[in-house]
């Protein structure tokens, strides 16, 4: 060979050289999806609460902290949970966008339902987290606005107005996201599953938390919700 060929056949052997040292780093880099084996034992990081009915959230909360599981939370909820010494990062905060319109928006925004409908066992749902700097939400804790209580026979002085402002919109938005992807995040919609929940952490049982174990009840609530809704728009607007 001649000192030119061999000088050409060094120069390509050193940039396929090169080549696949730059692929065997990003094959390292790319996310590891988990299988369907141990999405189950995937470790509970994240949680959502928003809950119109308080009823023993504070120490749900504290129970998860405890554990390590960051909150994220919203208006009231998170007003309620700092006031007892519960660490939480506000939804406006975690999101970058704030709570406007009153209020009526809060949860609906990309970060939110991203990291609440991501597949961790897809590749690419989690190269789409990872790219947007999304961490997965592992834990939905939500009720709706009890609409049905606000419309009761004895309010009567309710006006109209006042009643569409407790049609709850990012409530049944999370959870229906959370039942889609039942198998990566956990629902709480009942304050009665809060100790069972907590119970199942401290005891390493995170299998029965994902899976839909505690969303059996969540579309009979938000049909139910919608029924009266829709029942009171339709009296109210064509009757």
């Amino acid at each position: 060979k001649t000192k030119k060929a061999e000088k050409a056949e060094k120069s390509v052997k050193a940039e396929n050289a090169k080549k696949a040292e730059k692929a065997e780093k990003a094959e390292k880099a790319e996310p590891k999806p988990a299988t369907p084996k141990n999405i189950e034992n995937l470790p509970i990081k994240t949680a959502l609460i928003s809950v119109s009915d308080k009823t023993g959230v504070v120490d749900f909360a504290k129970n998860l902290q405890k554990l390590g599981v960051k909150i994220i939370s919203t208006g009231g909820t998170a007003k309620l949970l700092t006031q007892n010494g519960v660490k939480v990062m506000e939804v406006g905060l975690f999101t970058g966008f704030p709570e406007m319109l009153d209020g009526r928006v809060k949860t609906l925004h990309p970060k939110i339902h991203a990291g609440i409908l991501a597949r961790v066992d897809s590749p690419e749902h989690l190269q789409s987290l990872e790219k947007f700097r999304i961490p997965t939400i592992d834990i939905v804790c939500v009720n709706l606005y009890p609409f049905e209580k606000t419309i009761a026979a004895d309010n009567q002085n309710l006006t109209f107005e006042q009643a569409i402002e407790n049609i709850d919109i990012g409530g049944p938005t999370m959870v229906r996201a959370a039942a889609k992807n039942y198998n990566g995040t956990a629902i709480v919609t009942d304050v009665a599953d809060y100790s069972a929940i907590v119970d199942e952490l401290n005891s390493k049982g995170i299998k029965n938390i994902r899976g839909g174990k505690f969303s059996v009840n969540i579309v009979s609530k938000i049909l139910s919700n919608r029924r009266y809704i829709g029942e009171y728009i339709y009296r109210d607007i064509v009757t």
